[in-house]
C-alpha cells in the first residue's frame, strides 16, 4: 500500500509496474504448467523449437507490460477515484448478474478479437501487426501472448474500457482473466486437451478449443474467433477442425 501523499504519476507508474509483473508471472505459471503437461503427455512435441520458444517468451514479456499497465491504472482509478464500474459488494447487483457479466465480457472480447484479428490478416496489415504471432509454426504453450507490441496494444484496449462502462464484480473480472489465460494457452499448445466427446458435442460446435484454433494457424484465412465460433459461423469463416490435431492423450487424429 502506497502512502496517501504519494504523487499520482509516481503511484500510477508503481501500480502499473506491479500489475505488469503479475501478468508476466501469470504467463510463466500458465504457459509453464501446460508446457510441462505437454512434455508429459506429448514427449518431444516441442523438440527443435527452442529458438522459437525463446522468441515467444521475449515478445510475451513486452505484451505483459502492455496488458499490465492499463490494468494497474484501472485498479488505481477504482480504488482511489471510484471512476470504474468495478464493485466488490455482492449485494450491489442481483446474483444472476454475476455469470451474465462474465458472459458479456467474454462475448465483447470475442467480438473485438474476431474483427480486429480478421482485419490484421489483410496483407497490408499482416506483416506489420500479426506476423510475429504466426511466426510460431507450429504454435506452442508459450505462444498465447507472443504478439507484436502494436497487436498487444489493440488486444489490451477493450477490457480496461469496458470496466469503465459495464458493471462487473471484481471476482468475476478475475474469472474473465482466468478464462482468457487458460483458453489462450490451451488453444495454442499443439494438441487437444479436451476429450473428443466434448470437442464434438453441441457445446463444442460453439466453443473454441485447440482443434479449432489450430486450423487457423494452418490456413490463416479462417477460424478467427477467440472463445466462441459465433462470428466465424455467422460470417462464413468457420472451417472446422485441424485434421492433424491429436486429441486428449490418445494417438488418433481429430475426426472432422
Amino acid at each position: 500500500m502506497l502512502p496517501a501523499d504519494t504523487p499520482v504519476l509516481f503511484a500510477l507508474i508503481i501500480v502499473s509496474l506491479a500489475t505488469s509483473v503479475i501478468v508476466a508471472l501469470r504467463y510463466f505459471a500458465s504457459s509453464g504448467l501446460f508446457a510441462w503437461i505437454t512434455q508429459k503427455v506429448r514427449p518431444g512435441l516441442y523438440d527443435g523449437q527452442g529458438a522459437q520458444i525463446g522468441r515467444e517468451i521475449r515478445w510475451s514479456l513486452v505484451a505483459a507490460v502492455i496488458y499490465g499497465a492499463p490494468a494497474g491504472i484501472m485498479l488505481w482509478c477504482w480504488n482511489h477515484l471510484g471512476w470504474t464500474q468495478l464493485y466488490a459488494d455482492l449485494a450491489a447487483f442481483p446474483l444472476w448478474y454475476l455469470p451474465l457479466s462474465v458472459f458479456l465480457y467474454l462475448f465483447a472480447q470475442d467480438t473485438w478479437f474476431y474483427w480486429t484479428h480478421r482485419a490484421m490478416h489483410d496483407p497490408r496489415l499482416f506483416k506489420i501487426l500479426h506476423k510475429v504471432h504466426h511466426d510460431s509454426r507450429p504454435p506452442t504453450a508459450w505462444t498465447a501472448m507472443s504478439f507484436h507490441w502494436l497487436e498487444s496494444v489493440i488486444g489490451a484496449a477493450l477490457i480496461p474500457i469496458m470496466v469503465f462502462l459495464v458493471p462487473i464484480h471484481i471476482a468475476m473480472l478475475a474469472a474473465v482473466l482466468t478464462i482468457a489465460t487458460i483458453m489462450g494457452v490451451t488453444n495454442h499448445m499443439g494438441w487437444e486437451l479436451f476429450p473428443h466427446r466434448l470437442v464434438h458435442s453441441p457445446l463444442g460446435q460453439w466453443v473454441i478449443t485447440a482443434s479449432h484454433h489450430e486450423k487457423h494457424h494452418e490456413e490463416y484465412r479462417c477460424n478467427f474467433g477467440l472463445y466462441f465460433r459465433f462470428w466465424d459461423r455467422l460470417c462464413g469463416t468457420d472451417r472446422g477442425f485441424s485434421k492433424r490435431m491429436v486429441e486428449g492423450g490418445t494417438p488418433h487424429r481429430v475426426k472432422v
